[in-house]
C-alpha cells in the first residue's frame, strides 16, 4: 500500500470548490465545463467501456465538486487506490485523511461500491450456490479483498444448499482473526442452517492457508459433524485469487 499523499500535495480537496461568481462578476466558463458535457455525452454513447477508469471517477465527483477542474483529481485517486473498485470500496477514514474529503465527496464515491456489492450479493442470496459457485466467489472477492484487516465470514446454506444468510462473525487485525468453532456452529443452528461455508481474507493478498487456517477448519468440522451440520468449503480471499480447501484436499 502506499504511504497517504502528503497534505502539501492533496490539502482540502473539497475546499478548492469555492462559490460560484455572482451575476455582476461573473466570468466566461471554466474549461473543465465543455469537458464534463463531453465526458457525459461519451459515458451515454459508449457506456463504460468507452472511459478510462479514472474518467468514470470523474463523473462520480461531478455532482459532489461541481465547481472544478476534477480531471487531475481522478486521476491521483486510482494511482492512490491501485484500482477503481479499491477505490469505492475504500473505508471513508482512509479518504478522509488522505485527501481531506467532505462527507459529501466520500458518498458520491463510495455509494458506487457499495450499491455494486449489494447487486451482486442479490445474485447468491437465496439461490443454490453449487450451481452459482464463480458468482459466489466473485462476491466473496468483492466483499473482502480490498479489506486492510482479516474477517471471518460465514456463509449458511439450508437443505437444498440455498444461500440462506451471509454473515461476517468476526474482524480482527492485519493478520489474525479470532474464531470460536463453538460460536460458528450455535449461530448455524440459529438460522436453521444444514451447511456452511467459511470465508475469510488474507490482506497481503497471498491466499495460501496458513497451519491457523487448517487447524481452525478441521476444529469446525469436528464441531460442526457433531452436530449434523456440514461445512462444505472453506475459501481463502486474496488479491484477485481464491484458494479453497476442499480443491486442494483439505477438507
Amino acid at each position: 500500500m502506499t504511504a497517504p499523499p502528503s497534505s502539501s500535495s492533496h490539502r482540502s480537496a473539497d475546499a478548492a470548490d469555492p462559490e460560484g461568481p455572482t451575476e455582476s462578476t461573473a466570468s466566461p466558463q471554466p474549461h473543465y465545463i465543455g469537458h464534463r458535457d463531453r465526458l457525459r455525452q461519451r459515458f451515454l454513447g459508449t457506456g463504460a467501456d468507452g472511459l478510462q477508469d479514472y474518467e468514470l471517477v470523474e463523473l462520480l465527483l461531478f455532482s459532489a465538486l461541481p465547481r472544478r477542474d476534477v480531471k487531475p483529481l481522478a486521476k491521483a485517486l486510482i494511482q492512490e487506490f491501485g484500482s477503481l473498485w479499491a477505490l469505492v470500496t475504500a473505508p471513508p477514514d482512509r479518504l478522509r485523511q488522505a485527501f481531506h474529503f467532505s462527507d459529501a465527496t466520500i458518498a458520491a464515491l463510495t455509494v458506487v461500491g457499495a450499491a455494486a456489492l449489494r447487486a451482486t450479493r442479490g445474485q447468491v442470496m437465496n439461490r443454490p450456490v453449487l450451481a452459482s459457485w464463480d458468482t459466489l466467489v466473485n462476491y466473496c472477492q468483492a466483499a473482502m479483498a480490498h479489506e486492510s484487516t482479516e474477517q471471518l465470514r460465514l456463509l449458511f446454506l439450508d437443505r437444498k444448499n440455498a444461500l440462506i444468510s451471509d454473515e461476517v462473525q468476526q474482524r480482527g487485525t492485519i493478520d489474525h482473526t479470532p474464531a470460536y468453532p463453538r460460536e460458528i456452529v450455535r449461530r448455524a443452528l440459529e438460522v436453521g442452517a444444514q451447511a456452511v461455508i467459511l470465508v475469510h481474507n488474507h490482506p497481503t493478498g497471498d491466499p495460501t492457508p496458513s497451519r491457523d487456517d487448517i487447524f481452525l477448519t478441521k476444529e469446525v468440522v469436528r464441531a460442526a459433524t457433531a452436530l449434523g451440520i456440514a461445512v462444505h468449503d472453506h475459501l481463502i480471499i486474496g488479491r484477485g485469487k481464491t484458494t479453497s480447501f476442499k480443491t486442494l484436499g483439505l477438507l
